[in-house]
Order: structure tokens, then sequence, then C-alpha cells
């Protein structure tokens, strides 16, 4: 088995492998200040809850946009999983070609993102990440990653909408029956779903205009994937776990150990 941790600005996923085979799959809150023992703690009661042994883990990789609990993550693999996990980064094989002004700049869960989706969908392919920021990743017909666009994410968006003013409530992000709202919480819902479908209808629309290709699968992923693809016909695919997926598939493209 191999462990998976793909670390968000708001969460860590987690996922256990056999094979191409999801054993489990979990997520916590990303905390800077937690230390490597108290994620290891945490994985360890998980895994027992859940059947699984730690003896039974000989590999991992981690994908990471929050620097500061790289070193954290990998210490809990060594001292907890006594394991030493892959980090995506530099020099880790990863078969896209990134065709951008600055190779360096793209995020890893674009990365891995891109190239799960290649794998599974094949190309031209737009990827619509709905995480901390909502990220449209363009991949031209040669399987080549060309570029994209970033935009706010859908939680943040209503967390900047309720911290900025005195009145509005917190609400859950769920689908009103209509666009007019009849009072402030569906108001606000109807601004954040019918809002973000339409800003993603028209940028998909604009990206297929630009990469003038025939036929473009258009696939979503991340928390809100779901809420959004519902509104709109422009989504081809949900798969919610395209970046743990391209994680398990990086692994074995670079170690020895067969699938």
């Amino acid at each position: 088995m191999i462990i998976c941790l793909d670390v968000g600005n708001t969460n860590i996923k987690f996922a256990i492998y056999n094979g191409e085979e999801l054993k489990l799959s979990f997520r916590v809150a990303t905390e800077h200040k937690k230390t490597s023992d108290e994620y290891g703690g945490q994985l360890l009661s998980i895994l027992s809850t859940n059947g699984i042994s730690v003896s039974d883990i000989e590999g991992g990789i981690i994908s990471s946009v929050v620097p500061p609990l790289d070193y954290t993550l990998e210490r809990m693999c060594r001292n907890y999983l006594k394991i030493k996990p892959l980090m995506l980064g530099a020099g880790l094989k990863t078969g896209l070609n990134l065709r951008v002004d600055n190779a360096r700049e793209v995020g890893a869960d674009r990365v891995v993102n891109n190239v799960a989706a290649v794998k599974k969908y094949g190309a031209p392919l737009i990827v619509i990440d709905f995480g901390t920021a909502t990220t449209f990743n363009v991949i031209n017909g040669n399987g080549e990653f060309i570029g994209g666009v970033i935009a706010p994410g859908i939680k943040g968006s209503l967390d900047s909408l309720v911290n900025g003013t005195a009145k509005l409530p917190r609400v859950e992000i769920e689908r009103p029956e209509r666009v007019i709202g009849t009072n402030t919480v569906t108001n606000m819902q109807s601004g954040i779903v019918y809002g973000f479908a339409g800003l993603v209808e028209y940028l998909v629309k604009k990206i297929k205009k630009e990469i003038k290709a025939d036929k473009v699968t258009t696939v979503a992923t991340g928390g809100f994937s779901e809420v959004i693809a519902k509104e709109i016909s422009c989504i081809d695919e949900v798969d919610k776990l395209l970046t743990l997926e391209g994680l398990r598939y990086l692994y074995y493209l670079n170690t020895e150990v067969k699938q």
C-alpha cells in the first residue's frame, strides 16, 4: 500500500491505495502550527479505526502548496510510517510539458491534476479545480499545459463577503430554488452558486475559443465541483479524486515498484 497527501491551503487530503484500489480517503484541516507528532497521532488513529496497519504502507508521495508544512509532513511519514515520501517538485518525473513563462510558478496541485486528467480523459482538456482558489488549467491537443486562469475560490469569496459586512450572516453553500432570492440567505446563496456558475461558463467558452479545438473535455474537481456542475452544461466530468489519483500515478512513475 502507499499513502498520498495533497496539501492545500484549507485542507490536507489523504488517500491509501493498494495498487489501483482506493482503500481509504479522508481530509483534515491545514494547520500551520500543528507538529509532526500531532499530525502523526491523528493519522494513526484514523488508520487504526479503518483497520489499516502502518506496516502495510510501503511508500508515499506528497504534493504541497504550503511550503511551511513540507518538512512537518515529511517528518511525520518518516517517524510514524517509517517511509521516506516522494515530494512533488524539481527532479520528479511527471511526463507533463509546461509551456508557460515560468514553469516553477505552476502549483504542485495543478501539475498533479493535469497529469491525472490527461491520463484518464486524453487531450485537449480544461481542468477546473474548485479549491481555495478556482483554477482553470488548459491542456492542448498535444497534452501540454499551456496556461490557465486563477479566480477567487467559492468559500473564500463567501468569507470575504461575510467578514467585510456588518449584517450578512454565514450561510451554507447550496443551490437556492430561484435566482431571485426572497431573503438575505437565499440572496447570498444565489450570488455565490449562480454567480460562480456564470463565471465558469463564460471562462470555459472563452478558453475554447482561444485554443481552437473541435472537441475539448472539461473536467471539474474539488469540494464544490458538483454544486457548480449541476448548474451548467459545459462541464463534462466531475472527478473529486483526480488529485489523489494523479499522485498515485506519479508515485509509480517515479519508483520501480509495480502497480
